[in-house]
């Protein structure tokens, strides 16, 4: 028997992607699998039904048969409480859970034994970078975020020599020189403006300069685990304000990508900082989901503070879906291979070092330690 893949439309308010796109569909069909795409699913990203159903997908108008019928779901967000509600025990679904922002979703697929896997979950090695979903999105969004500093901003990005004199070109400063802030860094480049970024990782400089970016310069070292960087201490922070405010001062576009996995965003731009920079400067925070790099940044909205422009957007793979579901899709498809045993079935044992890094719930347990944590401490 096939394997019964279901690919729902996507609930979450403002989410445009779709977790499956034609062209990976048509290959899981060849390989044996029967995939089930709800009416919709893909229309936001620019997917229509009939390049599905071209591509041997069944398209299914009754979400309770989509999802009774399903052995595996794939999905970009989590599953709501409801769609959970929905699935036999033992299906397995796989998504961008954020585990510690979604406890109610994950307690119900625990209770519901439903078996999860969290793609933001997947380890940062060589093996597995073909699946890495958050390298693939954060790339997206970098791109999208030069572009929207490019729109706020009153001033020519290039500089530009014409009849009415010559324009110097704008700057522009990436704070995180991380897979989202070298496409940044990329970007700006490419819209001709003077670029300059800053990164606790030394490492980063190189391929900050590669890009043709100004690195700047701190006598910190930060590396931390899985290519992220670590917590600064008290003293590291000061010394990193003091060469940040003046950089922010002179810039007229910041982007801030700066994250640490599972805590805060770190705090980069403080309201000081803003208070200083031109009427007309621009900040685009990546990170105002988790926090926030600027002190003003309120998630989902552009904001206003003594003319300087800070929009705090989310999700913004979302803004442009079609390339960042095939993205999202061929992540999926690698990953989708550690699923599947020679005779085509899905695999029950998760020892797969992948496997067993990215499981969050089987068999009504909690697998990922630190949301069993929260969980445990939520009751």
């Amino acid at each position: 028997m096939p394997v019964r893949v279901a690919v729902p439309r996507e609930v979450a308010p403002g989410e445009t992607r779709v977790a499956l796109v034609p062209e990976v569909v048509q290959r899981l069909v060849k390989a044996g699998a029967a995939v089930s795409v709800e009416a919709g699913a893909g229309a936001a990203a620019r997917y229509p039904d009939p390049s599905y159903a071209a591509a041997g997908a069944e398209i299914v108008s009754d979400p309770s048969h989509l999802w009774g019928d399903a052995q595996l779901v794939l999905k970009v967000q989590p599953p709501t409480v409801d769609e959970v509600a929905r699935m036999k025990p033992g299906t397995v679904v796989i998504a961008l859970m954020n585990a510690s922002r979604n406890l109610d979703r994950v307690a119900k697929m625990r209770d519901a034994k439903v078996t999860s896997f969290a793609l933001e979950l997947i380890p940062r090695i060589t093996r597995a970078q073909s699946m890495d979903v958050l390298s693939s999105q954060a790339t997206v969004a970098g791109y999208r975020a030069a572009l929207t500093g490019a729109e706020l901003c009153p001033k020519f990005l290039p500089m530009l020599t014409t009849a009415a004199g010559t324009i110097r070109p704008a700057k522009v400063l990436i704070l995180g020189a991380g897979v989202a802030g070298l496409m940044a860094i990329a970007t700006s480049k490419r819209l001709g403006a003077v670029v300059e970024a800053y990164d606790v990782r030394r490492a980063a400089g190189e391929q900050v300069r590669s890009l043709g970016a100004r690195f700047l310069e701190l006598q910190i070292n930060a590396e931390g685990s899985g290519g992220y960087a670590r917590e600064l201490t008290a003293e590291e922070k000061q010394q990193e304000q003091e060469m940040l405010a003046k950089a922010v001062a002179d810039a007229d576009v910041v982007i801030t990508t700066a994250n640490i996995p599972g805590r805060r965003a770190p705090l980069l731009v403080r309201k000081e900082m803003v208070a200083r920079m031109r009427p007309g400067a621009v900040i685009v925070d990546l990170a105002a989901e988790t926090g926030g790099n600027c002190e003003l940044t309120r998630p989902g909205e552009l904001v206003e503070s003594g003319g300087v422009r800070i929009s705090g957007p989310v999700n913004l793979p979302g803004e442009i879906p079609f390339h960042s579901s095939l993205m999202f899709a061929k992540n999926l498809e690698s990953f989708l291979s550690l699923l599947w045993d020679k005779s085509g079935a899905l695999v029950t044992n998760y020892t797969d070092e992948i496997l067993a890094a990215s499981l969050l719930t089987v068999d009504g347990t909690v697998t990922h330690k630190p949301t069993a944590e929260l969980l445990a401490g939520a009751k």
